[in-house]
């Protein structure tokens, strides 16, 4: 009988320790998790942030204002606009001909 109580007595102490180790690798992971969750919502954050300023960046008006600011380039229209011609005499029955196929 006394081998018995000792045997069962290390089972229980064996499955003690075991408890003791699983409910602290639980709290570990769960805190891990937790931080992780704390990490994602920051970084969602900060993507949207991020997302809202390239937006605004992009917009039509900021796009012209900074084409005629820092690359001096200006609405184009009929009076500013300059028409090339080819000054060969047969490349305009060239091209013509080439259309035509």
């Amino acid at each position: 009988m006394t081998r018995l109580a000792v045997l069962l007595l290390a089972a229980l102490i064996g499955s003690s320790l075991y408890l003791v180790k699983t409910s602290y690798e639980a709290r570990r992971l769960y805190a891990l998790l937790d931080r992780a969750k704390a990490e994602q919502h920051q970084l969602d954050t900060e993507y949207k942030r991020l997302d809202a300023e390239a937006q605004a960046q992009a917009t039509h008006l900021r796009v012209e204002k900074t084409a005629r600011e820092k690359l001096q380039m200006r609405t184009a229209s009929p009076a500013v606009t300059q028409y090339v011609t080819d000054a060969t005499p047969g490349a305009a029955s060239a091209a013509a001909g080439e259309g035509a196929r």
